[in-house]
């Protein structure tokens, strides 16, 4: 009877200790759970849980839950977050180096701005990002960034005369947007629906997978497809939480945020294919008849937010990606 006792205890001291071993992780982001932010952030959980043979399990807090973006990476650095995907506009403001990669009209496309953030120089931003008090475990995305307005078609920069944007607080964005005429209005992300529908601002910018992803259909009536700068995203996460784990657990963190990665590119690329359509469905006027050029050539002067600050290596070596 005391040795069945004594095994008894022994199975339920192990089973009490794999109970307290499994640990659920937060992925915080600020879109809808079905957006790109979402699945993204889903992979994310499935990965990490299947790797650690369920002893990561994970939720999402989506939709800003727990706060704008900039709040979500400050609660990273103080340990009350676990995981944040966010997009670069906010992260600038901890890690200026990465305002290079917002910088207008600088991607060619897709494959340029991937290949870029997957190689060198994705790395090298990446562990400047680990020297401020956060993780950067992988680059995700949002996409080609396009405005939206409630008063006209946008069609050359003399449009933009006088709108009042909503920008990122981004420096680089909210400068080029000076320089092409508009009033740039930088607020955290969970406010822009209401104060769109307010009048507050008369318009945003932001990738296709954003604009039907918050169903700004409701209160934009017109979209124009200038493509002005590539929005890279980052998934993070907090230094507190990875500095408790061993090894191996940290390296199922990163296999779990390149699956993150790898779903939301798939989820942008089908969104490019089918969003301008969905627009379209719901009442959008789409202007697709740009000419970047003038656009491109008055923001210019932004590059000196950055270059004036850190050289324009950075700049030149992402031209020169292949």
């Amino acid at each position: 009877m005391k040795h069945t006792l004594t095994a008894l205890t022994g199975a339920l001291i192990l089973a009490a200790g794999a109970a307290t071993a499994q640990q659920n992780i937060v992925v915080g982001h600020s879109l809808s759970p079905t957006s790109h932010y979402g699945i993204g952030a889903q992979a994310f959980i499935d990965t990490l849980n299947e790797l650690s043979d369920g002893a990561f399990t994970g939720d999402q807090a989506p939709a800003g839950q727990l706060g704008g973006e900039r709040d979500m990476i400050e609660g990273l650095q103080i340990g009350s977050m676990d995981v944040v995907i966010t997009s670069t506009g906010p992260l600038g403001n901890f890690v200026p180096e990465v305002y290079a990669l917002d910088l207008p009209f600088l991607f060619r496309d897709y494959d340029h701005a991937r290949t870029t953030l997957d190689g060198e120089i994705g790395q090298e931003l990446l562990a400047k990002i680990d020297e401020n008090q956060l993780v950067g475990l992988a680059w995700t995305e949002n996409g080609f960034r396009h405005v939206t307005n409630s008063q006209r078609p946008v069609r050359t920069p003399e449009d933009l005369d006088g709108l009042k944007l909503r920008t990122m607080e981004n420096r680089v964005h909210m400068e080029a947007f000076s320089e092409m005429g508009a009033s740039p209005t930088p607020m955290a992300f969970p406010e822009l629906f209401t104060a769109l529908q307010q009048g507050v601002v008369d318009g945003q910018e932001n990738p296709v997978t954003v604009i039907t992803a918050s169903k700004f259909w409701e209160v934009q009536g017109h979209v124009s497809l200038t493509g002005h700068v590539y929005s890279p995203a980052v998934v993070l996460a907090s230094p507190i939480l990875l500095d408790g784990l061993t090894e191996e657990q940290r390296g199922w963190f990163y296999e779990a945020a390149k699956a993150s990665a790898a779903a939301t590119r798939a989820e942008v690329n089908r969104l490019e294919d089918a969003g301008v359509a969905l627009l379209r469905e719901n009442g959008m006027e789409v202007i697709t008849d740009i000419d970047k050029a003038p656009f491109a050539e008055l923001a210019e002067p932004a590059y000196a937010v950055y270059t004036d600050q850190y050289g324009s290596d950075m700049v030149d070596r992402i031209k020169a990606v292949e």
